[in-house]
């Protein structure tokens, strides 16, 4: 009896050992044609075996360059592809260009960053105000996200100053749809698309028909309109 731990190594273990010892009697046959089909038959085994490897794309380039690797790149076939080299398996990939540049405010993000410097070097007074307007929403978020709970708008107002040195000022009054357009984009059942679950909870907690999240009955109804209302209207 033969254990697994004596027998060879598999290159790929995903195939199993008769898909090996296949595609090792496939490098001594001499006759290149009846090689060619055998090398053909093996491929649609394969792709029996591993179903799962028709969703990704071109599929069959992978399972011939498994073929390759399974036969230690010395199989003499014709392939669709271009013939892959031990050389190239063993060639290290490039290095990624990771950013050097260190974020000044880690919990908001790169994103927050670029929206903070457009605001700063803004000199339009009504656009600044925009800028303005979503780097509160932005931070309102970042705060409820972090910390689980409501957020005063003078904290808000007070760390965006001392962020900007004072440059920007934002009036706790001001409101998000008060700032930009929002009139162009496409609503369905009152819920704007575009909006991020995350905008569409600040706008059901923070409108002018809630209580600030704490139990207020009018934000929510806002985007959830009473579905027996409606049907006892039908009716």
């Amino acid at each position: 009896m033969q254990y697994n731990t004596s027998r060879e190594l598999l290159k790929i273990r995903e195939y199993g050992r008769g898909i090996h010892s296949m595609v090792k009697q496939l490098c001594t046959i001499e006759d290149r044609e009846q090689r060619q089909r055998n090398a053909e038959a093996i491929i649609e085994v394969m792709a029996i075996l591993l179903p799962q490897q028709k969703a990704v794309e071109d599929y069959r380039h992978k399972l011939w360059d498994h073929l390759f690797l399974m036969a230690d790149y010395q199989l003499d076939v014709d392939s669709p592809y271009p013939i892959p080299t031990f050389e190239q398996k063993q060639r290290r990939p490039d290095p990624l260009p990771y950013p050097k540049n260190r974020l000044r405010w880690n919990h908001f993000g790169k994103k927050f960053e670029e929206l903070f410097e457009r605001a700063m070097n803004e000199e339009d007074e009504a656009k600044r105000q925009g800028y303005i307007s979503v780097l509160i929403l932005f931070m309102r978020i970042a705060y409820s996200n972090w910390h689980k709970e409501n957020v005063q708008d003078d904290m808000l107002r007070d760390e965006l100053l001392a962020m900007s040195k004072g440059k920007l000022v934002w009036e706790p009054g001001t409101r998000f749809a008060e700032t930009v357009d929002t009139s162009e984009i496409p609503t369905i059942s009152g819920v704007r698309q575009t909006e991020p679950k995350q905008q569409r909870r600040f706008y059901n907690k923070y409108s002018n028909g809630g209580n600030g999240g704490n139990g207020g009955n009018g934000g929510n109804r806002s985007f959830r309109p009473n579905k027996f209302a409606q049907y006892k209207k039908k009716k």
